[in-house]
């Protein structure tokens, strides 16, 4: 791997089965608990969020960090 390669390791598939499973959609989450549609953007194509968005988005949610992110480990 190059050093100007980097890999995602953190995914946000499990923000969106626990978006599916309360029944919550991103437009609830805009309009309704006043999340950044450019927050919604950024998590859809992989890049980086804050810690306070992760801590808001698990209040808001009632859930746990590993209901909005997971880490896929690279093996090779």
């Amino acid at each position: 791997m190059l050093c100007a390669e980097v890999k995602k390791l953190i995914r946000y598939t499990p923000f969106y089965r626990t978006l599916c499973k309360k029944d919550i959609t991103e437009y609830q989450l805009i309009f309704k608990h006043g999340i950044s549609a450019n927050i919604l953007h950024r998590m859809k194509h992989g890049q980086n969020i804050t810690m306070k968005t992760l801590d808001t988005l698990c209040f808001v949610l009632d859930c746990n960090v590993s209901d909005i992110i997971e880490y896929v480990k690279d093996d090779e």
